[in-house]
């Protein structure tokens, strides 16, 4: 045989040979994105089973529950203590766990949803362990929530017919109420046709979690007056200012207990005890037992004890002549004794019954000079301290954006309604 000839006959042997390999060679895995499963070319006998570690139950009894026992649980124990991703000793009860492999054998991952959006994996290579972190990648866009209310914020919200998860709505409506508590009671001074636009970020999973990110800004609008909350960062920390740039953080919160609900206004009533008709001294709040009870202002406590009808009672007093009084406590919080200084929206006691009450409740008075007088006029807040000059420009530039994306999103809109 001539050598060209022998030469044109390998070379065709060998492409041959080259062709059938490529056509039966697994392609190899791409990075980060297939599962451990097709990578290992295990994906038609690969089993996920997942458990959940029960509350006060060992991670090792898991663990060899899930087939990982002996040596090979240690060397993952080992794996985990040393990554610091996870501490094997403090994993909380109803974590999910799961467990992938070959059917009947060790499995070759072990995953821990720590997190919504975390995941810790231990993967086996033989008998070696690695761990790594996945994390979920949420998507983030801005939602606009808005209605006019007929009952209440919070019941309204809650209540409300949007794809908003109910819980999202409900911290959504504490949110709105702490950001405008300095300058609006929602349980008393809101009313039948008053309105609120609030726009918010809105944080998503694959899977359908959702979660309300920051609170951009709000409009709440109260007997005619309307109030904006434009979120803005100084010196490190979100806070929030008015149209005018000024805080609405003030020296006085406007109400005594985070679950807002009055039973009874500042005037006259017939006394639920004593069955005469008296002058009330102060705004009772109704709630139940147990509630914590905050100071409305940085003050010292000037009396904490037994007085007469309030029964257990509380009295602070603050700056400009201001006292008040918290009646009908349950107890008091630790610590809270005469000359005990104590800061806005500490708690210092508990909702009860104590005294001449019917039922749980707190009595608030506001005194000044020891004269009692309207809480809700007393207290109205007063406008906080501006924005520093040199941040001015930036603010308005960021609430004119706000505000004209509330505008342009304002037909996705969460309506409050009355459910009573």
């Amino acid at each position: 045989m001539k050598p060209w000839a022998a030469r044109l006959i390998t070379y065709g042997v060998s492409g041959g040979l080259a062709a059938l390999a490529i056509a039966f060679m697994r392609p190899l895995p791409e990075r980060g994105g297939r599962p451990l499963a097709d990578v290992a070319g295990l994906a038609s006998s690969w089993e996920e089973r997942v458990d959940s570690i029960a509350h006060g139950e060992t991670l090792a009894k898991v663990l060899e529950r899930g087939g990982v026992s002996g040596p090979s649980m240690l060397k993952a124990l080992h794996v985990m203590s040393t990554s610091k991703m996870l501490n094997p000793n403090r994993v909380r009860g109803g974590m999910q766990i799961s467990f992938g492999g070959v059917r009947d054998s060790v499995p070759r991952q072990v995953s821990f949803q720590v997190d919504v959006d975390r995941v810790v994996r231990l993967v086996r290579d033989d008998s070696v362990w690695t761990a790594r972190v996945d994390t979920i990648p949420w998507t983030v866009d801005t939602l606009v929530v808005q209605g006019a209310i007929t009952s209440s914020l919070y019941e309204g919200l809650y209540a409300a017919d949007s794809d908003l998860p109910r819980s999202s709505r409900t911290e959504l409506a504490w949110s709105v109420a702490n950001i405008f508590e300095f300058r609006i009671d929602m349980s008393r001074d809101v009313q039948q046709g008053d309105a609120f636009r609030v726009l918010v970020e809105r944080r998503k999973l694959p899977n359908g979690t959702t979660r309300m990110g920051d609170l951009l800004a709000a409009t709440f609008t109260n007997g005619g007056a309307t109030v904006e909350a434009i979120r803005h960062m100084l010196d490190g920390r979100a806070k929030y200012y008015d149209q005018q740039g000024r805080s609405l953080a003030a020296n006085f919160l406007l109400a005594p207990l985070e679950f807002r609900r009055i039973s009874s206004n500042f005037g006259g009533r017939r006394h639920p005890v004593l069955g005469i008709f008296r002058r009330h001294q102060g705004t009772d709040y109704a709630a139940s037992s147990g509630t914590p009870v905050r100071a409305i202002g940085d003050g010292v406590v000037i009396a904490a004890g037994t007085r007469g009808g309030y029964g257990n009672s509380i009295d602070v007093r603050h700056t400009n002549g201001i006292v008040t009084r918290y009646g009908h406590l349950r107890g008091y919080a630790k610590g809270i004794r005469g000359g005990t200084r104590v800061a806005m929206g500490q708690t210092i006691g508990y909702v009860g019954m104590t005294g001449l009450a019917t039922g749980p409740h707190l009595h608030f008075e506001v005194l000044v000079n020891g004269v009692a007088r309207n809480p809700r006029t007393t207290l109205q807040a007063k406008a906080g301290p501006p924005l520093p000059a040199a941040q001015r420009a930036e603010f308005d530039a960021m609430r004119l954006r706000y505000l004209a994306l509330i505008e342009q999103q304002g037909s996705s809109r969460v309506t409050a309604i009355n459910v009573n």
